[in-house]
């Protein structure tokens, strides 16, 4: 029978070899400072789109890794408006949407309060509506395959008291560093029956938020661990079935995080690219029909832009779609596209971009 880590005397006096760590955690650290620098010089309203991009992205994918699938414009859209911004494109949402956005706001904007077994059991409610609670007022779960055995419900209480105090408490110990442990650390605790991998990814959101003083999310860590495969949970179940040294725990958590940090091309290099764009154009003569028809196209417009669709998404007629569209050839903002068929297509100019 094996020995799980929550067994084992003095089991979170946790170690790692500083030798492999340090510089993994240097790495983590410079990329970090090198993006958020990088979004404090663009405009607010980009750097909002940035944050919406990537909690979208981090709710969308933290559902996902426990198969659940949300609808990614609806959260989209929901996110926008509790953050009093408009978008493109505003979808519908339901209750469960608004529900599950409202547990990622309170993790990542009121990331400075301290973390309590009620905060918890509130997020889990809302996630996990049909489950039980706290595992400590519900008993054992049933048997079933799992990656280790919990703390009896007996220790639970203690133990979510000792993680907590540690959490809220002054810790003289690199914030990333304390984001990976805390993961851990929650997950071996395991205090609720269904979920203990999606709570433990949004306190370590929480934990991020902590060591970038900010309530604004550039990257996301859920995205990254679905892109790396199946290796989470493997880890994590490999982790409590041994030692107290942690090491190849934060090596794995520091890489991914990395890696999410330097793929933020997706989401931020947009972004960022819509920020050179206008920047370069800030004394351009544009009407409010050419703006939004340019963001459009910079987030990636789909299809075709002809004059037809440019006169009915601006609601405007065909003689004035053509006017705005021919202005913006002679200003080299955009250009014709080769062939096109019946209608001419219009494409922005790449070297405008940036």
């Amino acid at each position: 029978m094996p020995v799980y880590v929550h067994q084992r005397k003095e089991w979170l006096k946790f170690n790692w070899n500083e030798t492999v760590i340090a510089p993994l955690l240097a790495r983590v650290r410079h990329h970090q400072g090198r993006l958020l620098g990088r979004m404090e010089g663009v405009g607010n309203k980009l750097r909002a789109e940035a944050g919406i991009y990537t909690l979208t992205s981090e709710l969308i994918n933290s559902a996902g890794i426990d198969g659940e699938i949300l609808n990614s414009d609806q959260v989209r859209s929901c996110i926008a408006r509790r953050l009093g911004m408009e978008i493109t494109d505003m979808a519908t949402t339901d209750a469960h949407i608004r529900s599950i956005v409202d547990v990622m706001l309170d993790v990542t904007q009121n990331y400075t309060l301290p973390l309590t077994g009620e905060r918890l059991s509130t997020w889990h409610s809302v996630l996990f509506p049909t489950s039980k609670s706290m595992r400590v007022l519900s008993g054992l779960p049933g048997k079933k395959k799992v990656h280790f055995q919990a703390p009896d419900a007996g220790l639970l209480a203690s133990e979510m008291t000792r993680l907590l105090d540690w959490f809220n408490g002054a810790e003289h110990l690199d914030p990333v560093l304390k984001a990976g442990i805390v993961h851990l650390w929650f997950f071996a605790v395991h205090p609720f029956e269904k979920g203990n991998g999606r709570i433990a990814r949004a306190i370590t959101e929480m934990q991020l938020s902590r060591a970038d003083h900010s309530d604004q999310r550039f990257y996301s860590l859920s995205s990254q661990i679905r892109r790396e495969g199946n290796g989470y949970y493997d880890m994590l179940g490999r982790m409590q079935k041994g030692w107290h040294d942690i090491t190849d725990w934060l090596e794995w958590f520091l890489n991914v995080l990395d890696h999410a940090l330097t793929n933020t091309e997706e989401g931020s290099g947009i972004v960022l690219k819509k920020a050179r764009f206008w920047e370069r154009h800030l004394g351009t003569s544009l009407n409010e029909r050419q703006r939004k028809m340019l963001d459009k196209l910079l987030d990636g417009f789909e299809g075709r832009l002809t004059s037809s669709k440019w006169a009915m998404i601006t609601q405007s007629s065909q003689d004035s779609a053509g006017r705005d569209i021919n202005d913006l050839v002679r200003k080299k903002i955009l250009e014709r596209e080769p062939g096109g068929g019946r209608s001419t297509n219009y494409k922005i100019i790449t070297e405008t971009i940036g």
